[in-house]
């Protein structure tokens, strides 16, 4: 059975060469914005092109260019509020320029990052984005691919990588420095695990801001992200009579906590403010709604996807550190110390 002309099935290379008047080496180059082409002669084509509804074959492009429009995410911690958002922030951006991407979980229990590189180089991707919050994924990406282009979404990357990332530091000072002018002067944190490069950082900020204020230094209490966890922490709170407030280093562990401190008779924010880090969806329906520092998954995604294309298309340029501003949400976990 014939199939109607103006299919993309129907149409081939050389049948747009014919109708285009062209040879199809010169339908080819037009397709792979060869420069070397007149702009008569391209307007020719892509007017064929448009009439007859082609859409190039994949697989025959791959052969020709070498590029198969993919691109490999390799992610670590992919159960975490941060790194799933990151991921699907990234499949909207390649959708948004036309490629695809295929993804692979690394973790200690499970896949090596090394591993999951490999696998993804061996099934033919242009590129590759590493979600990699923690030390040991870094130090496996230390690790050279070959030639294939890299973007890494963590500011503590090898040098020579292109990394992409949300300042933590400076959305952590955020959170401080809001505390502070509301006049708390013994803050506390609950920190994140120390293997992520975030949790670090966002404990480095607030030890910095208290020592620059002239402040108390308490011990971070350590946490691993969980609102479990930050229930658990509640009660060493509040058995520190003089913390008057909270620095979370995530919002499901300032919701344990808030949980933890009401059961122990103590109110947010009138006996001790909390404010945490993301900005969850849900963080504004906490009781009470939780001040937070809001860390733009989206614009992280669509970056690192502009990083990488940019890389997989100019090879040569020296490798770039992308930072995303974070934004301090105020809502009503917060408010001045009690006297």
């Amino acid at each position: 059975m014939t199939e109607p002309q103006g299919t993309p099935q129907a149409t081939g290379l050389r049948e747009i060469a014919r109708l285009a008047g062209v040879s199809h080496q010169t339908v080819s180059r037009v397709l792979n914005g060869h420069p070397n082409i007149r702009p008569a002669t391209r307007d020719k084509v892509m007017a064929v092109v448009n009439e007859q509804n082609y859409r190039p074959s994949r697989v025959a492009r791959a052969l020709a260019t070498r590029r198969h429009d993919r691109i490999g995410v390799v992610v670590d911690g992919a159960t975490q509020i941060g790194p799933a958002s990151t991921l699907r922030a990234i499949e909207a951006a390649a959708y948004a320029r036309d490629y695809t991407i295929s993804t692979l979980t690394a973790s200690r229990e499970g896949t090596p990052i090394r591993d999951a590189v490999s696998h993804l180089v061996d099934h033919g991707v242009d590129g590759l984005i590493a979600i990699a919050p923690r030390t040991e994924t870094i130090r496996e990406l230390l690790g050279d691919p070959g030639e294939l282009p890299v973007v890494v979404i963590n500011a503590d990357a090898p040098q020579g990588r292109s990394t992409v990332s949300v300042d933590q530091a400076a959305g952590s000072r955020l959170a401080m420095d809001h505390l502070l002018s509301l006049g708390h002067r013994v803050i506390m944190h609950i920190a994140g695990p120390r293997d992520w490069a975030e949790g670090r950082a966002r404990e480095a900020a607030w030890r910095e801001s208290l020592v620059a204020a002239g402040l108390p230094v308490r011990p971070a209490l350590v946490g691993d992200w969980t609102a479990d966890r930050g229930y658990a922490l509640a009660a060493q709170v509040a058995a520190t009579a003089d913390c008057t407030a909270v620095f979370a280093a995530n919002d499901q562990m300032a919701l344990g906590l808030i949980h933890g401190l009401h059961e122990a008779g103590l109110r947010v924010p009138e006996d001790i403010s909390v404010v945490g880090f993301d900005d969850l969806a849900e963080s504004a329906h906490y009781l009470p709604p939780l001040t937070t520092v809001r860390q733009d998954f989206e614009a992280l995604g669509t970056a690192s996807v502009t990083a990488l294309l940019e890389r997989i298309h100019h090879p040569g340029e020296a490798a770039k550190a992308t930072r995303i501003p974070a934004r301090l949400v105020l809502r009503k976990s917060t408010t001045q110390p009690r006297a």
